[in-house]
């Protein structure tokens, strides 16, 4: 088994929550999207984003719209709806429950090891 492929799924499983808690702070057109991910060492291709963002807009959590650039052609703005906003607000709950979960499991001591 192969750890970076470990590492990916475990990335790729919070990459919504990300992407959602990107746009909370404001819209954003996909390379800054990207950007902000690969600054945070959150590892991801145009090919893998694409279909996320049409998922997520799909799903009425996010919308879009396009705004004419200075240094090329229209960039698609994505901008969070209410209802992303809410969504964003239950994974919120939900992260921070998993944190302390896993915290819980991965700090305990087992009986082996006393």
């Amino acid at each position: 088994m192969k750890i970076e492929n470990t590492k990916a799924q475990m990335r790729k499983g919070v990459l919504e929550y990300c992407i959602l808690s990107i746009l909370q702070h404001g819209d954003a057109y996909t390379s800054e999207i990207l950007s902000s991910l690969k600054s945070a060492e959150m590892i991801v291709v145009e090919g893998t984003i694409y279909p996320l963002l049409t998922r997520l807009k799909n799903a009425g959590l996010l919308s879009y719209r396009w705004e004419e650039s200075t240094s090329g052609p229209p960039r698609k703005y994505y901008v969070l709806t209410e209802n992303g906003t809410m969504f964003l607000k239950e994974l919120n709950k939900t992260w921070h429950n998993l944190i302390t979960a896993v915290n819980q499991v991965t700090s305990k001591k087992s009986t082996k090891d006393e």
